[in-house]
């Protein structure tokens, strides 16, 4: 089975170093106020923060910093304690920041790149929206419900702005990158994980990226953070959905349906099933023990089917082809489910882990789970 790739979630910026042909990229400029404090310099990347440089600044505060240029944007930082001014590089350009210090982080002027001056408005926002932020929590003359309210409709019509006037706008640009992973104290703005509409503006990004930077490290990261906040969010979907079932409609049938298309390109339906005694198994054929699960079915469908045994599995499989040629010569009912692991009838039966399997009476009524029977065989013939 293809093994998921590995995500990395940087808490501002994602970046890898990628030198190309010798070129070279500047920053330059000068911190007034810091005379004799350390300026670093330093990449923010995939793995976390690299220091790559540093000055100590003299009277007049002036620095100049160097790297390899590369063929996709690449993102660092000035620092001096917690102040910082973010930079994206685009090639071998000359960046030049003028700044002072001790307000460093909102009071510098960039030039030389248009993107990195979008990034200053965006770095400005995003302090004045924490700002604003930490306003409401210290009011104690607010209710806990009013500063959560208050505090989501800020943050919601903050992203909104960045997504009109920055993400959407440009969604190749560095600044829409750097907009992906603001971040509110610990908390990215933009929730990749577990927002549907955040998930589409990470897909947004990530799919401009491939357009314009082809293999770009940064663009497959992105990519994989939007596969992973689809199946996340697909999953939560399922569970509400389950939640939200019709009672009413569970009990009359005794089981939620399932219907999906079987080995030979039917239709099957759960319920159709009624009059029989049904073993509904949650089958994986990657699995290791699968050969073994299956002859143990094998076992109980030879000896019970003529006395009404049908056992209707559901193949969680993501490879049709391999599920087909596995099930090719099984007599039971096989049906697949495309959603694989993301299945909302995972959700719906509530399985944790596969296999898994559950004994249905002749009625349709769902009797019990693997957990809850010590001897299959014993369940089977009380049923029957």
């Amino acid at each position: 089975m293809k093994k998921t790739s590995r995500i990395i979630i940087a808490g501002a910026l994602a970046v890898v170093l990628s030198a190309c042909s010798g070129n070279k990229f500047h920053v330059e400029g000068e911190v007034t106020g810091a005379a004799d404090s350390v300026l670093y310099f330093e990449n923010v990347g995939l793995n976390g923060i690299e220091v790559l440089d540093s000055v100590q600044l003299d009277g007049d505060g002036h620095f100049s910093f160097s790297g390899a240029g590369s063929d996709a944007p690449e993102f660092y930082r000035l620092r001096i304690y917690d102040q910082i001014v973010n930079v994206a590089i685009d090639s071998t350009e000359t960046v030049t920041v003028k700044a002072q210090y001790p307000q460093m982080s909102t009071q510098y002027e960039v030039s030389g790149s248009a993107d990195n001056e979008k990034i200053k408005e965006l770095a400005v926002k995003q302090i004045g929206l924490l700002s604003k932020a930490m306003e409401i929590e210290r009011n104690r003359s607010l209710p806990p419900n009013v500063i959560n309210d208050s505090l989501q409709r800020m943050v919601q019509s903050y992203k909104e702005a960045v997504k009109r006037d920055y993400i959407f706008k440009e969604p190749y640009k560095s600044y829409a990158y750097f907009a992906l992973f603001q971040t509110l104290g610990p908390w990215l703005i933009f929730d990749p994980k577990n927002n549907a509409d955040d998930v589409k503006v990470f897909a947004a990004v990530a799919t401009s990226w491939d357009t314009f930077y082809p293999g770009a490290l940064r663009g497959e990261n992105l990519h994989n953070i939007a596969i992973e906040g689809m199946k996340n969010v697909r999953i939560m979907a399922a569970k509400q959905e389950a939640q939200a079932l019709d009672e009413s409609k569970v009990v009359e049938s005794g089981v939620i349906e399932v219907e999906l298309t079987d080995n030979h390109g039917e239709r099957r339906r759960l319920t159709d099933l009624k009059g029989k005694v049904v073993l509904l198994d949650f089958h994986l054929f990657g699995l290791e023990d699968s050969p073994k699960r299956i002859l143990m079915l094998r076992e109980y469908y030879n000896k019970y089917h003529s006395q009404g045994l049908e056992i209707y599995q559901v193949s969680l499989d993501q490879d049709e082809h391999f599920w087909k040629q596995m099930t090719a010569a099984l007599p039971w009912i096989c049906v697949r489910d495309g959603e694989g692991l993301q299945s909302r009838l995972l959700a719906f039966y509530n399985v944790p882990t596969l296999p898994e399997f559950f004994l249905i009476d002749r009625q349709n009524n769902l009797v019990k789970r693997s957990s809850q029977m010590k001897d299959l065989d014993a369940e089977i013939r009380k049923l029957l």
